[in-house]
């Protein structure tokens, strides 16, 4: 028995010589309101970043939206362009083609081929807009916006070389009426020896 009594007073005097420090912490303290607002932080980040998720996607449709306004401006652009052309071309060859005919210097075998050549570019160019507006209306057999502007695309560079060439036959026939304008004056002066 004294040896358990000389062992529970050293256990005893050790534990009291021992640093106070380390006995004395006790249970670690937590402090719950960090630990609170980590997750509030959390939950808040998440919800910024759904609402991130969610503006990415709607400024993606509105991109697809502005994609399809363009694509329908440049559609009706190019339709405008090639209307534009053929009420030129159509005015260009009602007042020029009168003027032409009605010249004096036009053989009558003349008035009828170069009434059909004029007459073949404003059928076709009725022809054209015949093909737009059922191209516009009608969507042309469900086709892309793409199909659709290279088609119109392929119409704008026709009407455009209609216009040209009209300029070019409108040209040579003044310069023909002109060339047989001077002709017949040099031919009918009278000449002074």
């Amino acid at each position: 028995m004294k040896f358990k009594q000389l062992t529970f007073l050293i256990v005893l005097v050790l534990i009291l010589s021992w640093p106070t420090g380390a006995f004395c912490q006790g249970m670690p303290v937590y402090d719950n309101t960090n630990f609170i607002a980590l997750g509030q932080s959390i939950i808040e980040s998440a919800k910024q970043t759904s609402e991130l998720f969610k503006t990415v996607q709607f400024l993606k449709e509105q991109k697809e939206r502005i994609e399809e306004v363009s694509g329908v401006i440049s559609q009706l652009q190019a339709a405008r362009e090639i209307i534009a052309n053929n009420q030129a071309l159509y005015s260009d060859i009602q007042n020029d083609l009168r003027d032409i005919l009605s010249s004096p210097y036009i053989h009558p075998g003349e008035v009828e081929r170069i009434s059909e050549s004029f007459n073949r570019m404003v059928e076709i160019a009725l022809e054209d807009m015949s093909f737009l507006e059922n191209l516009l209306t009608s969507g042309y057999f469900k086709m892309s916006d793409a199909e659709r502007m290279e088609m119109m695309e392929a119409r704008r560079n026709r009407s455009r070389a209609m216009s040209q060439e009209a300029a070019l036959k409108k040209k040579r026939y003044r310069d023909l009426i002109e060339f047989r304008r001077i002709t017949e004056a040099i031919n009918s002066r009278e000449a002074q020896y």
